[in-house]
């Protein structure tokens, strides 16, 4: 198997291109990230309209606490210590997802194990030691107006996880409004994956064998920036 992007450029590459889309969507902005690389979007977001929301009961989660900073009381729901912005608010877990399933939250950016071409999310498995459960994945993809999806474009062997029909159980179904890997940014378009940006350092024949699913490259096909 061979690495096209190291493993932590691939997810500072990913948070920077969600962390741009955020800050081209329209503001005020309420966004919720969850565990692992949507943690990272924080540390590239400017504009103070974005108000990142954290499932454990906090609106306005800064980037993460610098190390020798942390205050233990102060971390995401992914248990990640954080900072807060100027405006901060602290509430319950009731009134968080009071905010999710009343359709308050503009836009969810996620982790996922698998997606497909129908729009589909595979974000957890049966718990066995090693992956989490569902959380609160389910109500973050029906709840959201928006559905982003931040994920490596392989597993670690090197297969894909962009397949043509998801084989976990699924998370949300038609959910995803756009997803991005350190490979590609593709968008779920009227039932279609359309790829809208590719990575430098691949061609689009490369990208088709990196990925399982049938997706229609933008006739306006951008380069990704790192």
């Amino acid at each position: 198997m061979v690495t096209i992007v190291e493993k932590e450029a691939a997810r500072i590459r990913i948070a920077k291109r969600i962390a741009q889309e955020l800050e081209e969507m329209p503001k005020p902005l309420f966004a919720n990230l969850g565990v692992g690389i949507p943690t990272m979007v924080p540390e590239y977001i400017k504009n103070e309209e974005v108000y990142i929301q954290a499932e454990n009961g906090i609106l306005g989660v800064g980037p993460p606490a610098a190390p020798g900073e942390e205050d233990r009381n102060l971390i995401d729901a992914g248990r990640r210590p954080i900072t807060e912005r100027k405006g901060c608010s602290y509430f319950d877990s009731a009134t968080s997802f009071g905010m999710i399933r009343g359709g308050h939250i503009d836009v969810t950016v996620i982790g996922a194990l698998e997606v497909d071409q129908e729009g589909n999310i595979a974000n957890w498995i049966i718990p066995n030691g090693k992956q989490l459960g569902v959380g609160g994945a389910m109500d973050l993809v029906t709840g959201a107006k928006s559905v982003i999806v931040a994920m490596t474009h392989t597993t670690g062997d090197g297969k894909p996880k962009i397949l043509s029909r998801c084989t976990l159980p699924i998370t949300g179904y038609g959910a995803l409004d756009l997803l991005v890997t350190e490979l590609a940014v593709m968008r779920f378009v009227e039932g279609k994956l359309i790829l809208e940006e590719i990575a430098p350092e691949i061609t689009l024949d490369e990208l088709r064998q990196l990925t399982d699913a049938h997706f229609y490259p933008a006739n306006e096909l951008k380069v990704m920036k790192n």
